[in-house]
């Protein structure tokens, strides 16, 4: 069996400061801190130069450059200046180089900005085009102010534009939904992220799990709207006419480079993981914990993350029983396999499919 990955690397970079704290968050962010983030910028250029020598990357090697968050928009173009002079020579010419952004944030000189360091293209967390559910999900923007933002970064001449949706938080309905929909796609986007509100220790829903519906109709009945207006449902949460490249890579396991408090990086069959406090990064960008990640599990990730993607699975990575159950699907109609990939026809379904495979 052969789990070795293409030459390409990927890039993420954290952020990890917010306006504020959206009520479903998990993810490594700070409301309270942004007097660190001039000094957590050049924490960012030491972990970067460190990870660029550990990782051996060749010219013109990395792929794709992700920033996320966090919110990447609560930091000025001018302190990711230095990042992307680092960069420089290690990214591909045509690189996909994204940034997340609220459009409370992402001003027209910001979204200038970033467009003239080289990102071209940007994921708006918008979450809904309904004012109400905006507000009880702590986000801290307004329809207008996501309308006007996607809009703005259009003008400026970003080629791809991204926008998220967030579903099944209580009250949501078909006609909401279909309402949200039909608003992005009157902008000028070329990708969708729908993600199924869940529901995680450590937020503020996690005292009130009541507000995640059990709706697993919704689920269908969003992708299926995306589909019929003309995007490519890709991945479990991700539809488009464009497909990100860095999000396919996630699913390939490419090896990729985590930089920033809370980032993971992944290469070959260890996982590497800076620190996770603000403070205790910027003291030392270079404190990074690895862990070790067995044939088995790289085998497990690599059938999970298929499946639940237009990625698939080479059979060649699947020992004799495994493909015996894998056939038994295809037979069933529950697989599909085109020369020596098979690809799932239900992402809703991946995780047991998968599950069968393996057991």
């Amino acid at each position: 069996m052969s789990l070795k990955n293409g030459d390409t690397m990927l890039l993420y970079i954290h952020i990890p400061y917010c306006d504020s704290k959206c009520h479903y968050c998990s993810f490594n962010s700070y409301t309270d801190k942004f007097d660190t983030r001039q000094n957590y910028m050049l924490a960012l250029e030491n972990q970067l130069i460190y990870e660029l020598k550990r990782f051996k990357v060749q010219n013109q090697e990395i792929e794709t450059l992700f920033i996320g968050g966090g919110t990447p928009s609560t930091i000025h173009p001018k302190l990711y200046k230095p990042i992307f002079k680092i960069l420089s020579p290690w990214l591909k010419k045509d690189a996909e180089i994204t940034i997340e952004a609220n459009p409370n944030s992402a001003t027209v000189s910001w979204l200038k900005g970033m467009f003239d360091l080289g990102v071209n293209r940007v994921s708006f967390g918008v979450q809904s085009f309904h004012k109400e559910k905006l507000k009880a999900l702590n986000r801290s923007h307004s329809p207008q102010q996501a309308i006007k933002a996607i809009e703005n970064a259009k003008k400026i001449g970003f080629e791809h534009i991204s926008l998220d949706l967030i579903y099944n938080y209580q009250g949501d309905t078909k006609e909401l939904l279909e309402y949200d929909i039909d608003q992005a796609f009157q902008l000028p986007i070329d990708h969708i992220s729908a993600y199924e509100l869940t529901i995680e220790s450590g937020t503020k829903f996690w005292a009130t799990p009541q507000v995640k519906q059990e709706d697993e109709n919704l689920a269908f009945f969003v992708a299926k709207e995306i589909t019929k207006r003309g995007f490519n449902h890709y991945e479990i949460s991700n539809f488009g006419n464009y497909e990100s490249i860095h999000n396919k890579g996630y699913w390939k396991l490419t090896d990729y480079i985590g930089i920033g408090a809370g980032a993971v990086g992944f290469k070959k069959d260890t996982r590497y993981y800076p620190t996770t406090n603000i403070e205790n990064y910027i003291q030392n960008p270079l404190l990074i914990k690895e862990e070790p990640i067995s044939n088995e599990e790289l085998l497990t990730e690599k059938i999970f993350l298929g499946l639940r993607s237009t990625v698939g699975i080479d059979e060649r990575i699947l020992d004799k029983d495994m493909r015996g159950r894998a056939n038994f699907l295809v037979q069933k109609g529950k697989l599909t396999k085109e020369k020596n990939i098979y690809r799932n026809s239900n992402f809703f379904l991946s995780d047991e499919v998968a599950l069968y495979i393996l057991t």
